[in-house]
């Protein structure tokens, strides 16, 4: 007897042809995650070409960073006022311009400018980009959207610094922005032919709303980008950064819980498994970004791989990611999401755990097993976070919702980021005076292995001080891990309070003939 076919709900946005608008969709969000990360290998070539200082040079992260952060709550009201198929396109269009334009630019003021323009352009890309997959998508369908879409967002931080020191060392910096112009231009043609036009909608600009949010966000970002260089605390500028971003929330919260058109309606936040998702992915994202910002110093100044092959060694952590969005997508409906995130979340606690036991003189065996498991891990904690955040989120709030959700996973990466290398920076120096006052002239390792220490001389001294720097550093690194560990342990109460996916009415959906829905139901069974 024949299977009766699987009824599925109507998604709230239909398209002719889902394959092509989603591949194009994701073409240009890879495009965007792809441009955090790729850059940052290539900043020691762009300082010599630019002419700029060190501590100058590094305003090219940061005037990306702050620009996109500022401008990613901005993509539910242009999103409305102008449209989606409008915004998307001319997000893509710009952030592909920018793009050439940094990779032709003569000077740093230049670069700087170009980069503020691609943040603010890329900023409503991947917003967009989840909202437009959540659309096209039936509810019984989200959690295989949310795992191509979490691919694409969990892949390019991966493999971006590999593909950028590929690129500056085979053919020269200016490609790390100029390899964007291809995948910019083909996904603006298939986002022109495939995504249908959205109704408009007049909704009020909230000036003072969204200008007590940028203050306290940007203020925020430049905090965690310029602390661990004027010394945090110890500088009155990061005090300057902690006032502006109390008095920036609070009176932004307060304006929205008064104003007749808020900038954000607060009313989204009553939705218990979007406030949860937003608390766990801003943990996790300390997590989930931190290692790789930790290991690619780790393995080329301390074990010395070179650019190509820490690439190499760091890719199956990519290839697993991969393999567990696959996975997990067909899991997400047929299991509890919780059970999955805590799964993934046991997995990446127990990577750190892993790592934790990395040490100078091992080969990469460690390495790669660690980052696979970890890699594996992250699609388990992703899409079903994903879907359960936004299950039961008001089709109303959505977009609203997307941009939120990326911007707190951006302040989770930037407060991780920040964190572990201020920790680092810390034990190494505390590590290095425990070890150094081991080496006294009693010790019984320097009287058996190193007697020459004894006699002072300047060669030997400076040599074995150049040993036990090395021990430190690597001894804060394991330090670094031990701290991510404990804090991907610390989300499994946050993953309890959320909701189990259940099924729920689809009150929002518009209303669809009998012949719609029809077609439909034979566009699903032929998939």
């Amino acid at each position: 007897m024949a299977k009766a076919p699987q009824t599925l709900s109507a998604p709230a946005l239909v398209v002719k042809h889902k394959g092509l608008l989603t591949f194009a969709l994701m073409l240009a969000t890879v495009m965007q995650v792809l441009d955090t990360t790729i850059a940052n290998v290539a900043l020691p070539h762009m300082a010599a070409s630019l002419n700029a200082a060190q501590n100058e040079i590094t305003w090219i992260l940061t005037s990306y960073i702050v620009a996109s952060a500022i401008a990613t709550p901005l993509t539910g009201w242009f999103s409305d006022r102008i449209g989606q198929k409008q915004l998307f396109i001319v997000s893509v269009i710009g952030f592909t311009a920018a793009s050439l334009l940094c990779g032709i630019a003569t000077s740093l003021g230049e670069m700087v400018l170009f980069r503020i323009v691609q943040g603010i352009c890329g900023a409503f890309i991947a917003p967009l980009a989840q909202t437009i997959m959540l659309n096209i998508n039936p509810r019984e369908r989200m959690g295989q959207a949310m795992a191509v879409y979490g691919a694409g967002i969990m892949i390019g931080p991966i493999i971006g610094p590999t593909l950028g020191g590929w690129l500056t060392e085979s053919f020269n910096w200016r490609w790390v922005f100029l390899v964007n112009l291809p995948v910019g231009i083909l996904a603006v043609f298939m986002l022109f032919t495939q995504m249908p036009k959205i109704d408009i909608k007049i909704r009020p600009f909230d000036f003072f709303g969204f200008g007590m949010l940028a203050v306290a966000v940007g203020a925020l970002q430049l905090m965690l980008d310029r602390g661990a260089e004027v010394g945090w605390f110890e500088a009155m500028e990061t005090w300057v950064y902690l006032g502006l971003i109390i008095a920036g929330l609070w009176v932004f919260v307060v304006h929205c819980m008064t104003a007749e058109h808020p900038f954000v309606d607060l009313k989204m936040f009553k939705d218990l498994n979007f406030v949860m998702g937003l608390l766990f992915i801003f943990l996790i994202g300390i997590t989930l970004f931190s290692g790789l910002a930790l290991l690619p110093p780790l393995l080329q100044n301390l074990m010395g791989y070179p650019v190509i092959y820490t690439g190499v060694v760091m890719a199956p952590r990519g290839v697993a990611t991969m393999l567990s969005m696959v996975v997990v997508g067909r899991l997400v409906g047929k299991f509890d999401s919780r059970i999955l995130v805590l799964f993934g979340t046991g997995l990446m606690a127990y990577s750190l755990y892993m790592m934790t036991g990395f040490t100078l003189g091992m080969d990469s065996t460690l390495i790669v097993w660690s980052g696979a498991i970890q890699g594996f891990g992250m699609g388990f904690v992703f899409v079903p976070l994903t879907t359960l955040a936004f299950a039961t989120i008001e089709n109303k709030y959505r977009t609203d919702a997307t941009s939120i959700f990326s911007l707190v996973r951006n302040m989770g990466q930037g407060v991780g980021i920040s964190l572990v290398t201020a920790v680092l920076a810390s034990m190494i120096q505390v590590n290095h005076a425990e070890l150094g006052a081991r080496l006294t002239a009693t010790s019984g390792a320097v009287m058996n292995l190193v007697p020459s220490l004894l006699t002072g001389a300047p060669q030997i001294v400076a040599q074995i001080n150049g040993l036990v720097s090395q021990q430190a550093a690597m001894l804060s690194y394991l330090d670094d891990f031990q701290l991510m560990m404990w804090v991907s342990l610390a989300t499994v109460p946050v993953i309890l309070l959320l909701r189990g996916n259940k099924a729920r009415p689809a009150s929002n959906a518009p209303k669809k003939s009998a012949e719609e829905l029809a077609l439909e139901r034979a566009h699903a069974m032929a998939e």
